[in-house]
């Protein structure tokens, strides 16, 4: 900022501005920010498309992972979605997110309840020494 206040005379006019001026600071500020939302607003606009012809061809040129994994994103909202309506406790998802881990599961079956940590360990031990 130093190298803008020393060589820069315009910048030194705005920051006086904005320091004197309640309103010149209130459009400046405003300009900040509605300027580059209306220029991104305007590329989204423009290089989106709703060409159902061109959605049609690459839904059917898709390769077969990405196909997969659009049905296994849809099952897995689906399930989500359906425990949100019917009120189900979703703790565990969340404790298993935050070790770390992602529960897998048959469609619409819960695993309850989490392991205690201390259970997670001697099943370790356990399965340790069935591997011995």
């Amino acid at each position: 900022m130093s190298i803008l206040w020393e060589k820069s005379e315009t910048w030194r006019w705005i920051v006086r501005k904005t320091r004197d001026s309640k309103p010149f600071f209130l459009t400046f500020a405003t300009l900040c920010g509605v300027v580059p939302g209306v220029i991104g607003y305007c590329v989204m606009q423009a290089t989106s498309s709703r060409n159902e012809q061109l959605e049609a061809h690459l839904r059917k040129t898709a390769r077969p992972e990405s196909t997969m994994m659009g049905q296994v994103n849809r099952e897995r909202l689906a399930e989500f979605l359906g425990e949100l309506q019917r009120k189900e406790d979703t703790n565990d998802r969340y404790v298993a997110a935050l070790r770390g881990e992602t529960l897998t599961r048959k469609p619409y079956v819960r695993i309850q309840p989490v392991p205690k940590p201390s259970d997670a360990g001697e099943k370790e031990k356990s399965a340790d020494k069935e591997k011995k």
